[in-house]
């Protein structure tokens, strides 16, 4: 009988208890937002979705080498001295390499930093911006490039053109130096 009176007082004190703490959180300020229409603003340091500025990007693939999980893929080809739209980045210096390919896959990319802290130029940086999710994986590949497919092969062509131009040149130079060196040779030798 006594064990009875125990199980009831047990219960009702832990309900009141209860009724206590919700009576007490009832009139106290509220830390839930609400999402959609509310945000917590993000310390400015916050590493979310990435950013590329293209006409920074020299293309020195330092970002692809930092990268731990090779979500980045870059191609350039050099640019031909000959190409009528060469351009000048944002320090004054004459672009050397043109960027054909800037692609990051955000499905493989673990935000870590590390490509923006390799970036001489920095032209990728992370944004404020964390909302992209997605349901197919091909949403969260992101291509960066500013040149057209068409644009792409003219440059790949003027540096073939200029390749082939430079390599009579070298064949040349080369024959010369070793006729050089059997010269230099003899008059080491005397």
């Amino acid at each position: 009988m006594i064990q009875y009176f125990k199980n009831v007082w047990s219960g009702l004190s832990s309900t009141f208890l209860g009724m206590y703490i919700t009576f007490k959180h009832l009139f106290v300020k509220k830390v839930t937002i609400q999402y959609p229409d509310q945000r917590f603003t993000l310390p400015d340091n916050a590493r979310n979705r990435l950013k590329l500025e293209m006409e920074r990007c020299n293309g020195c693939n330092s970002c692809v080498v930092a990268c731990p999980v090779n979500c980045i893929t870059l191609e350039t080809v050099r640019v031909s001295p000959e190409d009528p739209h060469q351009e000048v980045h944002h320090n004054g210096n004459p672009r050397k390499m043109w960027v054909t390919r800037y692609e990051i896959d955000f499905a493989k990319c673990c935000y870590c930093g590390l490509c923006t802290q390799a970036c001489p130029s920095d032209a990728i940086q992370h944004t404020q911006e964390y909302e992209y999710s997605s349901y197919k994986r091909e949403d969260l590949y992101y291509k960066f490039q500013t040149l057209s497919p068409d644009q792409v092969a003219e440059k790949h062509r003027m540096y073939a053109e200029l390749k082939a131009k430079d390599k009579p040149a070298k064949a040349e130079g080369a024959t010369e130096e070793k006729k050089a060196k059997p010269e230099e040779k003899k008059e080491k030798e005397q």
